[in-house]
């Protein structure tokens, strides 16, 4: 296992003599970045593979596309492609416990004083609302869809 910062040069050598690429980029509210083009991918040995974890957020790879957990694979560029969005589904019952751990809190923060309240006191948990009365309300996200963007402060009360 090797870990590197994610540059063009870092990727382009890792990639091409790697058995398996996790595409694992995340940016909050935004389309994950396109990373591996087509042409990276047919240098990658044939029969490697490629786990786009990412797919949720439009895949790292310029070759994704999502898949589903009956028919999770397919073969692009002689690498094998696995793009089933939400892979955690795989295992419901442990990643339902460990969404609930993780969301409690904020549930706790919603209840205690509302959304306006949670979200002065912690201007993360506004940073994760994409979506309110109707409107986007993440301006990565509005850029994204090149759509309008509104401000949360403005459509919560």
């Amino acid at each position: 296992l090797k870990t590197l910062f994610a540059t063009p040069t870092n990727i382009e050598a890792c990639v091409t003599q790697a058995d398996l690429v996790v595409g694992a980029a995340y940016v909050v509210g935004r389309h994950a970045p396109r990373l591996l083009d087509r042409a990276l991918l047919r240098r990658m040995p044939k029969g490697s593979a490629l786990v786009d974890v990412s797919i949720d957020q439009g895949g790292t790879a310029e070759t994704s596309r999502p898949t589903s957990h009956s028919a999770p694979f397919y073969v692009e560029e002689g690498v094998v492609h696995y793009c089933v969005p939400n892979m955690p589904g795989a295992v419901a019952r442990t990643s339902t416990l460990a969404l609930s751990a993780a969301t409690l809190p904020y549930l706790l923060k919603l209840a205690e004083g509302g959304p306006r309240a949670a979200f002065e006191q912690d201007p993360g948990f506004a940073n994760g609302l994409n979506l309110a009365q109707g409107r986007i309300a993440h301006a990565g996200l509005a850029e994204d869809l090149k759509l309008p963007y509104s401000d949360w402060r403005q459509l919560i009360r």
